[in-house]
């Protein structure tokens, strides 16, 4: 199956109600076993790369893996340049072959985002690029301001002026939601999701899903939302599965060894998620 572009699977999950996990990878491993177990379950995937990890791993070689699995998938496989913070970086992976970017300009004054999400989207337009934004303050999980404050939240009055101006085609929204650990339980604000999906015409994303309760992720299926960011989870469940196998007192130790035993359990992670994120049973 060819890969599909971010828009085309958002706009199909948000018809047929289901959400679609956005997974941040860190290697080629990690690609390929979010999209083994999309495989499994025969549901459609996003692969995403956090655009902060290039000191580790180059943009572009990133962007030609994933697609190249991407096109050799069995199932739908978008990739996506996750949470770029300036131009430079969004039309940088758009030059690295990301067949969708993400532009964050949430932290600076709106109208400021606006111009910034505007640019990015003019470039985008030439060679056929989705573009995702972000609108309202997304912060950090450590910080209970960040969860609980209604001021951080998004304006539905606000998203609706924003994605008409911007052309942009997903919003990132705030409603009770971060990024990173939690330091106690979000609680998402369903009236909020309600609104914004009833007012505004893209698809809505939703970041920091790592540790929302299940219950809450099936009800912001239910409201609309589309495409559901996992990094956290991810990472972690990488980092238990090698260390539930790693023995210091192994004398021939094999981190490639270690790696091919951890991927039932990575894929099985992933394989929760799309199921979690499928409460009406679609199927392909």
């Amino acid at each position: 199956m060819a890969i599909v572009s971010v828009k085309e699977i958002l706009e199909h999950a948000w018809g047929h109600k289901y959400g679609v996990p956005a997974i941040n990878v860190f290697n080629y491993e990690t690609v390929k076993w979010a999209i083994e177990a999309a495989e499994e379950e025969r549901l459609p995937i996003i692969i995403q790369f956090y655009p902060g990890f290039a000191e580790h791993i180059a943009l572009k070689y990133v962007a030609d893996f994933a697609v190249d699995m991407a096109k050799k998938a069995r199932v739908p496989v978008a990739v996506h340049l996750d949470h770029s913070p300036s131009y430079e970086i969004a039309v940088g992976g758009i030059r690295d072959g990301f067949p969708s970017v993400m532009v964050d300009g949430s932290v600076l004054p709106y109208e400021e985002n606006v111009e910034l999400t505007r640019a990015v989207v003019r470039v985008a337009e030439v060679f056929g690029v989705d573009v995702e934004a972000e609108l309202g303050h997304v912060g950090s999980g450590s910080s209970l301001d960040d969860i609980v404050n209604e001021k951080n939240y998004t304006s539905i009055e606000d998203a609706v002026d924003f994605t008409e101006r911007t052309g942009c085609g997903s919003l990132a929204i705030a409603v009770g939601n971060a990024h990173g650990v939690y330091i106690r339980e979000p609680r998402l604000d369903f009236d909020r999701i309600r609104a914004i999906r009833s007012a505004v015409k893209v698809p809505l994303v939703l970041h920091g899903c790592s540790d929302i309760p299940d219950d809450q992720l099936k009800e912001s299926v239910n409201l609309g939302l589309s495409k559901f960011n996992i990094a956290t989870e991810y990472d972690r469940a990488f980092y238990t599965a090698i260390a539930a196998r790693a023995d210091k007192t192994e004398q021939k130790g094999s981190f490639f060894r270690l790696q091919e035993e951890a991927a039932k359990d990575i894929r099985a992670f992933v394989a929760g998620k799309l199921r979690l994120l499928n409460p009406n049973g679609y199927a392909l």
